[in-house]
């Protein structure tokens, strides 16, 4: 009896721990919610990474005191924060979606509700394993539910994307539900493994006279523009974002001398160009329901009928969130539709559908803060004008409140730089500083020499490919009116810490260091630009833009980096990889002069485009 115990207890264990290896294997990731304001609905991300659909069916379970309902995931869990939306219309008090626990694993969303409100006003419906819990006759969210609608920085930790598994979904039951449907499957009838962004998609791009209107789902956010040059074009970059197969990489006139293209720069990056020479006068209009993005000449905007409400701007407060940042938040009547213009000096932001503000409460809300030289001014016909002035190198977010009713600015400062102690080997001799107003000076730094070869490949050394392209680079900026400093302008060693040295005693504008990559394999290849501190990020994206765009291999992108030499300058300092000695073709690219020259060229015109846009 004892063995048939025994043996009874070992079965039942071996039971529990193959469930327990099933259940860890089949768990469902929720990876993103998003709440769409202008069809009152919630959705949450599932990529059908397990061929059981999650929830079959919805229980619901209410409860009192206060009064709720909520029902759970199970098997899953949330690869992103926790969310709480609140609202203030329709009965509907609060929305959470959570880690309810992890063993087991369980997403619970509960919702809070006042005790008379009609629990038939909330639909559910799945999409594969994309849940949408639809709200009726609610849209009115609180503002402190903010969506990111612009930022400086060209990379964050918020960019992602997902392996989804895409096919014709069964027919809709609701008109948002359709819409939905449609927006993702138009070009994918059967089924396919694709890589996806989860935040925005863009179906359909429309030329217009001096503007183009880009559509989808989901929640834009624009970075800050990039100008180019060869020809004069403006570039701006959309993160977290796929782009339509069939309206990639096509010419679109908007103007007799004007065009713009769209396409898929990076797997979750859409980016769209527009060739004009009115760089600076093209802005981003976002609709107050963050769906629809309009880029036009804005002295074009009377021409579009950009807004069907008015709006009125009324409550202003801020908040001081560190030493370096701060934040402005506007509120309006009605939802607000409104532009973005980023230059150096200031940020300004145009409402079109706000008609009035209180002038006397603007001033006094902001007074002795960092938004005390902030002002506003009339547009007739249009609307009214923000402008906040700036620190050179500051960093600007923008949001926008998921009812369209608010606006939140956050502004970090750039940090303010130390004294530098002396080093304690003297430097080389530099050149004189520079007498005269709008003289530039650069440091270019040509990666190892002497001792240290760097990277070598076939006999072929990093350290000579460097400095040949470093002198180039030289000498074409010496050539047009800069002053330029080397750290070594021979095959010779000089210590990461001289060459910060050099840099620091010569007291430049900028520091470009240049750089051969290599891995330990022969595929990868490509161009990367690293920066450490955020005041190097705009030369960062400047000169990687130009380089990129000039030379035929892989654009690897920017990269957050502490190499020595950009940590400890305090000067806007970046270390440029300029191809992969590790490829064989790369190598002999590298090692040819047209490549070189090719490279010198792109960083000297990235050089030009930055001062350009700090003057």
């Amino acid at each position: 009896m004892k063995i048939i115990f025994k043996i009874f207890i070992l079965f039942f264990l071996f039971i529990c721990t193959f469930t327990q290896m099933v259940s860890a294997e089949d768990v469902y990731k929720v990876t993103s919610f998003n709440y769409d304001t202008s069809n009152s609905f919630i959705l949450l991300t599932v990529p059908d990474t397990i061929e059981e659909p999650v929830l079959k069916s919805i229980k619901v379970v209410k409860m009192e005191n206060p009064t709720r309902a909520y029902f759970d995931i199970n098997s899953a869990v949330l690869t992103t924060p926790k969310q709480d939306w609140s609202f203030t219309a329709n009965g509907l008090k609060q929305v959470i979606v959570s880690q309810f626990s992890t063993n087991p694993d369980v997403v619970r969303v509960v919702m809070y509700f006042d005790d008379d409100f009609d629990l038939n006003n909330v639909h559910f419906y799945r999409i594969k394993n994309n849940i949408i819990i639809k709200f009726k006759d609610i849209n009115t969210c609180q503002n402190d539910y903010f969506q990111n609608i612009y930022r400086d920085d060209h990379a964050s930790a918020s960019d992602f994307y997902e392996y989804l598994t895409m096919t014709t979904p069964e027919t809709p039951h609701d008109e948002v539900v359709s819409q939905i449907q449609e927006a993702f499957n138009t070009q994918h009838t059967s089924k396919k493994d694709l890589k996806l962004n989860t935040k925005y998609y863009i179906d359909s791009i429309t030329p217009k006279q001096n503007a183009v209107l880009l559509n989808g789902f989901g929640s834009i956010t624009i970075e800050k523009p990039m100008i180019l040059t060869n020809p004069l074009r403006i570039v701006y970059d959309i993160p977290n974002t796929l782009v339509k197969g069939d309206i990639r990489n096509t010419e679109y006139k908007i103007g007799d001398y004007d065009s713009v293209k769209i396409g898929q720069f990076s797997v979750n990056k859409a980016r769209i160009v527009i060739t004009t020479n009115d760089v600076n006068k093209y802005i981003p209009v976002i609709s107050s329901d963050n769906q629809s993005l309009l880029i036009a000449n804005s002295d074009k905007l009377g021409n579009y009928n950009l807004f069907s409400n008015i709006s009125n701007m009324i409550s202003y407060s801020t908040e001081k969130i560190d030493d370096q940042t701060s934040s402005m938040t506007l509120a309006f009547t009605a939802p607000v539709v409104h532009g973005i213009n980023r230059t150096n000096e200031e940020l300004t932001m145009f409402l079109y559908n706000v008609q009035s503000y209180n002038e006397n409460d603007f001033l006094a809300a902001f007074k002795d803060t960092a938004f005390a030289n902030a002002q506003i001014s009339l547009i007739p016909k249009i609307g009214l004008k923000l402008t906040i002035p700036l620190e050179q190198n500051s960093l600007v977010n923008t949001f926008l409140g998921a009812d369209g009713k608010a606006l939140k600015i956050i502004v970090k400062a750039p940090k303010k730089q130390t004294a530098v102690t002396e080093p304690s080997v003297p430097p080389p001799p530099t050149q004189p500083k520079p007498q005269g107003k709008g003289i530039r000076k650069v440091v270019i730094d040509a990666g190892h020499g002497g001792s240290d070869y760097g990277a070598i490949r076939n006999d072929i050394n990093e350290k000579d490919i460097t400095l040949d392209v470093a002198k180039q680079v030289r000498d074409m900026l010496v050539k047009k009116g800069y002053i330029v400093q080397m750290t070594r302008d021979g095959d010779e060693y000089v210590s990461l810490q001289d060459r910060v040295a050099i840099s620091e005693n010569f007291e430049p504008d900028i520091f470009v260091s240049i750089h051969v990559n290599s891995s330990t394999g022969t595929e990868a290849s490509g161009v990367e630009t690293h920066y450490y501190h955020q005041e190097s990020l705009m030369l960062a994206q400047t000169l990687h833009a130009s380089l990129a765009s000039a030379i035929d291999t892989k654009n690897r992108g920017l990269f957050k980096s502490k190499f020595y030499v950009i940590n400890h300058t305090t000067d806007p300092a970046i270390l440029m990889e300029i191809g992969f000695i590790s490829n064989d073709k790369e190598r002999a690219e590298l090692n040819g002069s047209a490549r070189k020259k090719a490279t010198a060229k792109a960083i000297v015109e990235g050089v030009e485009n930055y001062f350009d846009q700090i003057k």
